[in-house]
């Protein structure tokens, strides 16, 4: 399955290699920093794919594992406080 795959991606790039032409373009200074920006998009949205799979991979192995991430922390009590200067307002 994986060979059939990378011998069609490899059949594609040697046609396209070979079938190239040579543009004669007009690079514009604005598509760098659209290229920058779209480099920095690809990063961002990588990490955040690889953040959110390794939280789930990280919450199985501790499932697995019966490990309780939130077992020693303390929690505390919400306060709510009234006063009576308050109350005459």
């Amino acid at each position: 399955m994986m060979k059939k795959f990378f011998a069609r991606v490899f059949f594609v790039v040697g046609l396209m290699l070979t079938f190239s032409t040579t543009a004669f373009a007009y690079l514009d200074p604005s598509v760098m920093t659209y290229a920058i920006q779209v480099v920095a998009g690809v990063v961002v949205a990588v990490g955040a794919v690889i953040g959110i799979y390794w939280r789930r991979a990280k919450k199985k192995v501790q499932d697995k594992l019966g490990i309780d991430e939130n077992a020693h922390k303390e929690v505390e009590d919400d306060v709510v406080e009234i006063f009576e200067e308050d109350k005459e307002k």
